[in-house]
């Protein structure tokens, strides 16, 4: 049922792709409706217990959908004021699509007159990220009013001849408007940090999605728990160094870094120790084939604008200075890829962290894939950074500042996202936020920050690394600490469930029986402070 279902959507995803279309709107909806039918009627008694977890997954999942659906089409009421013109633009594209015949007169007539609603609308007074939103409307209005023309265009040698030059003009409107919305944006300010809060009821349902019984303002208090224990391990490391202050520490070992050409050895030398202390201590299964097939990759100066440290998976993408950059720039990609500071990022980007998962994922239960969260993707990978500090994998205090800088980090992004996305607190304010608390180079937090809010990660995302990594450190202490399964027994058993919420690993690893009328409910952290 499932792998149907992702066929079958993604089948209706590309027939119906038109931006603002309350027909595409419609579709979807209806054609979850009547998958969620289909679930409900499923005979929970014939199912074993992958099977009942798997149902209650695919069922929140349509659940989700649904909802999304309602909070999609409030975000376009939204902008329909400051984009008065939309519905003209949208029945062409949906005509097109319905490969209904076209009349070239009557089509040209109707370019001069959506020339003129754009030339004539004024952008009302409003919230700046709702006027990005609507500049971001225009924007794909105005790619389908190309993809629209170029359909006929050559092809209906009448229409040509009609529309052309009102088309040319159309196009042209929505450029300016769409420049105008954004102007009054910015006013001088950097567009790409501006974001788009959801707000606290939509963080509230992607919350209820992921399986975190929790609410934004409680997770932000653990995020400051969190936090402080960071803070006193800090102090201890700087006082190591025989620094009285933990910037001063962290300064010092943001110099140390390779010289420019040699990072890739760096980066191959500190894999190989990652992967020999998992052997040595058997934590988990890491596969020959795994070992042999990573790549590394340099990344290009424009991508660092918005990931300014590694990237991984498969292939590790390497963050560092271009002669390209200038020479401020260059110094800040240096310390902020340090030896000390990569050597906490390997690991998670490779083994035991994406690329392992990445691995198994392709190997184990496939059809969950439909599932992915990055409270399992992220928090593994972060999960690992905890462990490892654990087991003594820093081996001196420069080490141990290397990776206490992203246990901050993950700390502060929890805090950042969810305090932007309930409106709390600016992305401006988030890149001091980082500079300040996290002690990161300025472009080095303009950048995550950028990428935070972005739109190209969903809302939850930053906050799942740290949150994600706390629901595995929970799960493990119920399992292993109490012996019931080794290191490498729960390890591997954790990546062959697949990405999925970590409530649902739990029930799986634990033998729970999941009924129909599933809620979560997994209190995963101590109110009392953090879990150490």
């Amino acid at each position: 049922m499932i792998e149907r279902y992702v066929v079958d959507r993604d089948g209706l995803r590309r027939r119906y792709r038109v931006p603002m279309s309350p027909l595409r709107a419609a579709r979807m909806r209806e054609f979850n409706t009547a998958w969620l039918r289909l679930v409900d009627a499923v005979d929970v008694d014939t199912l074993g217990d992958d099977g009942r977890i798997d149902l209650v997954l695919f069922r929140n999942q349509l659940e989700y959908r649904l909802r999304s659906l309602d909070h999609a089409a409030e975000r376009d009421r939204e902008v329909h004021a400051l984009v008065p013109f939309w519905k003209t633009i949208v029945d062409l594209a949906e005509a097109r699509r319905a490969m209904d015949p076209v009349n070239p007169k009557a089509a040209a007539e109707r370019l001069v007159a959506l020339r003129e609603a754009i030339e004539g609308a004024q952008p009302k007074e409003t919230k700046p990220s709702v006027s990005n939103r609507a500049a971001a409307r225009v924007d794909a209005l105005a790619r389908e009013l190309s993809a629209w023309h170029r359909y006929y265009d050559g092809y209906h040698p009448e229409f040509s001849w009609w529309t052309k030059k009102p088309h040319e003009a159309a196009i042209k409107a929505l450029n300016a408007y769409a420049a105008k919305l954004r102007k009054r944006v910015t006013k001088g300010g950097d567009r790409t940090l501006i974001g788009d809060p959801i707000g606290r009821s939509a963080l509230l349902s992607e919350l209820a999605y992921e399986m975190i019984p929790y609410t934004p303002e409680e997770l932000v208090e653990i995020a400051q728990r969190e936090f402080a224990w960071c803070d006193d391990e800090m102090d201890k490391a700087a006082t190591a160094l025989g620094h009285d202050d933990w910037r001063k520490a962290q300064e010092h070992v943001k110099g140390l870094h390779v010289d420019p050409g040699k990072q890739p050895e760096l980066i191959r030398d500190l894999a190989q120790e990652a992967v020999r202390f998992l052997d040595e201590r058997d934590l988990v299964t890491v596969p020959k084939m795994c070992r042999e097939i990573w790549r590394m990759e340099m990344m290009s100066p424009a991508r660092q604008r918005t990931s300014p440290y590694f990237l991984g998976g498969e292939v590790v993408w390497v963050s560092f200075p271009t002669h390209t950059m200038s020479h401020r720039d260059k110094l800040m990609s240096l310390r902020g890829n340090n030896r000390h500071f990569s050597r906490a990022v390997v690991h998670h980007e490779l083994i035991p962290g994406h690329h392992l998962q990445n691995f198994m994922t392709a190997r184990h239960r496939t059809h969950r894939r439909i599932f992915r969260t990055p409270f399992w993707v992220e928090g593994w990978a972060l999960y690992w950074e905890m462990l490892l500090w654990d087991l003594g994998f820093a081996k001196s205090p420069e080490d141990r500042i290397g990776m206490l800088f992203w246990r901050k980090h993950r700390c502060a992004r929890i805090i950042f996202s969810l305090r932007f996305h309930l409106e709390k607190m600016s992305a401006a304010e988030a890149v001091d936020f980082l500079v300040e608390r996290v002690g990161h180079e300025r472009n080095n937090a303009t950048a995550e920050v950028r990428r935070s809010v972005g739109g190209s990660y969903g809302p939850l995302y930053q906050a799942a690394y740290m949150l994600g990594g706390l629901q595995l450190r929970a799960l493990r202490k119920e399992l292993v600490d109490s012996k019931k399964m080794t290191d490498r027994a729960f390890h591997d058993a954790v990546l062959q469930q697949n990405s999925i919420p970590i409530e649902m690993v739990r029930a799986a690893l634990t033998g729970q029986t999941i009924g129909p009328d599933f809620k979560t409910r997994w209190r995963f952290y101590e109110p009392a402070g953090p879990q150490r």
